[in-house]
């Protein structure tokens, strides 16, 4: 549940539900998915079902998983790690994780999403994993500068749709996957702190010199950045020697 290893791999239809009989142990009017009302169970969906009722709830964690959702259930307030895998959601709202300050991972890898609110993840004060591989994404909107973990892989991002110096100020990311995108170039500056940076498949074609090194510091080593993924790129790394004159190993790339 949200281990940090690397290689890992509209609005919904509206519903109406009659009101539950007396002699039910659900409550007796349903809400609709934007309703924080919390009972035992946790919140209710808009299928008057408490989330915990219709989700699997453990721990602080909640699993999601393959329920054909086509929107994020309203979640427990202390809700630590959520998992929407393989669903049908196509977008989502900045009032889906609100008022989840425990919240620190977040897996919604096999949707349909190709939309999100630009403060979806601002409000998260602890957020750490992000994983939204093999959607339709083209943006990515602003993300918490607490990020560990971001797995972007298998999606449709462009460049111009990536926030510039999007990445600088996450001091304690240490894993980024963005393989099989539309990538043009590596989003920099990179945080010292990255271990695994995961970019094959892109549209990558050259690097500069301060991608990875300080230009005005020769002695500057990354000790930390030992995998890095350029295959698949229309890129001859044998052409940017000095980009990588500080990396501990070198990546692996066309020769």
């Amino acid at each position: 549940m949200g281990n940090l290893t690397p290689d890992i791999p509209s609005p919904a239809n509206q519903r109406t539900t009659q009101h539950h009989k007396k002699e039910g142990t659900l409550p007796p009017s349903p809400v609709t998915l934007n309703s924080k009302a919390a009972g035992l169970f946790g919140p209710e969906t808009g299928l008057g079902m408490p989330t915990c009722l219709m989700c699997v709830c453990i721990a602080g964690s909640v699993y999601c998983d393959d329920m054909g959702l086509d929107q994020i259930p309203p979640l427990p307030k202390d809700t630590t790690h959520f998992f929407g895998r393989f669903n049908k959601i196509r977008h989502v709202k900045n009032t889906d994780f609100i008022n989840l300050n425990k919240l620190r991972s977040i897996d919604l890898t096999g949707n349909q999403i190709s939309g999100m609110d630009e403060d979806v993840f601002q409000s998260l004060p602890q957020l750490q994993e992000l994983l939204l591989a093999n959607n339709n994404l083209q943006l990515v909107p602003e993300l918490p500068i607490t990020m560990k973990y971001i797995d972007l892989r298998n999606n449709r991002l462009v460049s111009r749709g990536m926030h510039s110096e999007g990445f600088k100020d996450m001091s304690q990311l240490e894993f980024l996957y963005l393989s099989n995108n539309h990538l043009d170039y590596i989003p920099t500056p990179l945080p010292l702190s990255l271990r695994v940076l995961h970019l094959q498949n892109n549209n990558i074609q050259s690097l500069h010199e301060d991608t990875f090194c300080n230009l005005h510091d020769l002695s500057f080593i990354r000790h930390n950045l030992e995998d890095i993924r350029l295959d698949g790129n229309p890129l001859n790394i044998n052409l940017f020697a000095q980009a990588y004159v500080c990396l501990p190993r070198l990546p692996v790339g066309s020769h």
